[in-house]
Formats: C-alpha cells, structure tokens, sequence
C-alpha cells in the first residue's frame, strides 16, 4: 500500500504551499486536536415524532443556517417537493418514479485532517435499524476525545483497455512503440475534458494481449464516466497510429478494478486513498462505549486473524455499511462500495492503557460534483455536510475515512463487550410498529 514519492511530493505542495512555516510545524498544527469541552453530540433517539424531528432541524439549521435542506427532506410531502422528472434524465432509464429511503442524522463527526476541518453531521441513508445508532455512539467517543485526525495519501482513478495481437512480437512492437506517445496520448485524453488529468500509464502483458492501465486525476467528481471518454479518445488515436494494429481493443479489459474488491483496489488506488486515527483514553472508552480499551484490542486482534483465515481483503468490521448509507445520502456511485469498503482497521493500546484506533481505505471513488450529487435531496445533504460543489471532494474522502473510523469504533465495542445482538434486538426487533 505504499504511494510513489512523486505523489507525496504533489501533495505535500498542494497541503503547504511555500510559507515561512516548516512542513513539520504545518503539520503539527493542521492535525491537532481541539478540546472535547466544545464537543456537543447529537443525542441518539428513535423517536419520529413532529417535535423530535422539528428539535433536531432546528439544532442542525441554527449551526448551518440552511433552512430551505428542512422543506426538502422533511417538510413537505413527496407530491410537493418532487423534482420535475425532467430532472433525473441524466441519472437513469425506464424512469417511473422514485424510491424513498429514510436519512438518520449521526454526529457531529469531529475531525482535523489536511482537508476536512471541523464537525460535521453525517447524512445516512439506510432502512438497518441500530445502523445510526452504531455510527452515532462511534462519533460522540470520537468527539469526546477532541476528534479524529485524517489525511487524504495518494489519489487517481483508472480505466484499463484491453488490445489482442497476432503474437508476442507484435505486443513489443506496440508496446515499445507506446512509450514514444505519453505527451500525445495525454493530450488527446485531456481534450475530453476540463477536468481530467492524464497521470500515469502503466502496462500488463499476458501472452498477445496488452492490459494498458490509464491513472487520472478527476477534479472533484467521483470521474467513472470522465475517464471512460477519455480513455476510449487515447484507444481511437492508438489503433489510427499504432505501426502495428491491434486485432481487437476494448475500452475496458477488467483490470482497473472497477466496482469490486481486488487486490489491486487493496494495495493502491482508485479514487482517493484516506486514512484517519484517534486516541481514545479509557475514561471514555469506559463510559460511551461500555467497555475498556483491553477488551477491545483482544477482540481486534481475533477478527484480524479472522479476516486472514477467510481470504479476505484486508481486515475490518463493517465499513460498507456506513459507505453505503452516507453513498446514497449524497448522490455517490453505491456500486463502489464494493472496492471502497476494502481496507484496514489496527487497534493497540499505548503505555497509558489508551486506546489508539486508525483505518485506511484505499479506493474512495467519492465526489461532491457529478453523477448523483445535483439532485436535490442529495445536494442537500451534502450541503447538511457543507462540502456540496467544487473544491470538497479531498474533504469528503477524509469525512469517509473518520466515519468508517466511528463504525469501527462502536461495532468493536459492542462484539467486545457482548452487546452486539441486544442492541439489535432493542433498536430494531423489539420496536413497535405503527
């Protein structure tokens, strides 16, 4: 999972600058920690009620000052608030309506990374009772503690044609002759696009066929459909120029790892690539948690043996869950979870008996403008967030990362300390129904 030095030296300028202040100082200062006595959580209820739905619009609206996110998401009806169905031409096919799905509100997420600055209240989408709940308790212990610190490590989304030869030979030729193109191939994928980058170029040879991977940089949209016009531009100059042509070509062979869990999603990138951790003192561990730092370090390092022994790719709880949730909230690409929710949790204790938490998640294919994110529930939600538009993509990543963190979090403590299924049991089988 390493990230090559050229990356690290893009971002390191693009987080810093040139300023009098060290990098080490900036860093230091970027990523510290705010004091737990301005943390104010969210209080966890089921309740459904006008008067408790209307508190916690009026707590989320006095902080954000978006009055008109209330009247989309809640208070008129479907009938009214309805989009014209013009509105989703761009978004699906055979329309005949849409599907309503319940948004629970957990947070604030308290987080200092190099883009994500701040609280923030996470927008999730599911119809799991007990899912919010989790999510919730994680981010009320992360904001105890004086937040989570995050930072976003490498970034590029990939599209991976495929080109079938005669023989070997002719793959050496095309291939020797493709490292004379870069500066070509790189101009003709970026005149598809404002956006788009031309990063990198790497190749995978397997008898006559050439797997070619294309590496770009997507601005702030999530960029599946930026880098297949884009790729499909460098496979029509490739076939026109190529001394030697290929029999057959696609614009994408399944080696990019495109919505589903690889190795390749787990050791290097595809969309951005975040990490965050936090230091849990056990007072607070004890008391949110309902158990202590030891228990959960011991039940940690069970399931990643568990995870080894079951071929999984690589070890943690339930990071899909809260992806999947926060996806459809803010108008992601919900098929990406699958390579999303591929990643690491590490639990230890420090000399203190702390508990010390971090994930990483290699390939978040997250953006805050494109696909989904304009349609108006979404677009309100990721204005709930504050990261809607231009500029948040970086940000929504780390926002990713610090709440896989909190889910991390709660479901550990709850295996750990035996609460796991009667907490279902409360929050979902045991509720009465209207």
């Amino acid at each position: 999972m390493s990230t090559h030095f050229k990356r690290i030296q893009r971002l390191f300028l693009h987080w810093f600058g040139e300023t009098a202040l060290s990098e080490t100082e900036q860093l230091a200062q970027r990523l510290k920690a705010i004091p737990s006595t301005t943390y104010q959580g969210l209080r966890c209820s089921s309740r459904v009620t006008p008067q408790a739905i209307q508190r916690r619009w009026d707590r989320l609206c006095k902080r954000s000052g978006h009055s008109d996110i209330q009247r989309i998401l809640w208070q008129e009806p479907k009938v009214q608030n309805a989009p014209p169905d013009t509105a989703y031409q761009a978004n699906i096919e055979n329309y005949i309506g849409t599907v309503q799905v319940p948004v629970g509100l957990a947070g604030p997420l308290r987080i200092q990374g190099l883009h994500a600055q701040g609280d923030y209240y996470l927008p999730l989408a599911t119809t799991e009772a007990a899912l919010v709940a989790s999510y919730n308790r994680g981010a009320q212990a992360i904001g105890l503690a004086g937040g989570c610190q995050a930072a976003l490590l490498n970034e590029g989304i990939q599209r991976s044609p495929g080109f079938v030869f005669n023989n070997l030979g002719e793959v050496g030729l095309f291939v020797s002759w493709i490292l004379t193109q870069e500066a070509s191939m790189k101009a003709v994928a970026e005149s598809t696009t404002r956006h788009g980058q031309l990063q990198d170029i790497a190749f995978a040879v397997e008898g006559n066929h050439v797997y070619l991977t294309l590496d770009f940089l997507t601005g702030d949209a999530a960029g599946q459909n930026m880098v297949t016009i884009a790729s499909e531009a460098v496979c029509h100059y490739l076939i026109n120029h190529s001394p030697v042509p290929p029999k057959r070509h696609y614009v994408e062979a399944n080696f990019s790892g495109d919505k589903k869990a690889s190795a390749l999603a787990f050791t290097g990138v595809r969309g951005k690539k975040v990490t965050a951790e936090v230091l849990l003192p056990a007072a607070i561990v004890e008391k949110v948690l309902q158990t202590t730092p030891q228990a959960m370090a011991d039940y940690w390092q069970m399931s990643a043996l568990g995870s080894v022994q079951s071929g999984a790719l690589g070890a943690q709880g339930h990071y899909a869950n809260g992806l999947a949730a926060l996806f459809i909230a803010t108008g992601q690409d919900v098929a990406c979870v699958a390579e999303a929710a591929v990643g690491l949790t590490r639990m230890s204790l420090d000399e203190n008996g702390h508990l010390y938490t971090a994930v990483t998640l290699p390939s978040l294919a997250v953006g805050t403008v494109g696909g989904g994110t304009h349609l108006p529930t979404q677009q309100a939600c990721l204005q709930i967030l504050g990261l809607a538009g231009p500029g948040n993509a970086r940000a929504l990543a780390e926002v990713c990362a610090g709440m896989a963190l909190a889910g991390e979090l709660s479901i550990i403590a709850a295996l750990a300390a035996g609460h796991f299924t009667q907490a279902h049991q409360r929050l979902a089988r045991q509720r009465k129904t209207p």
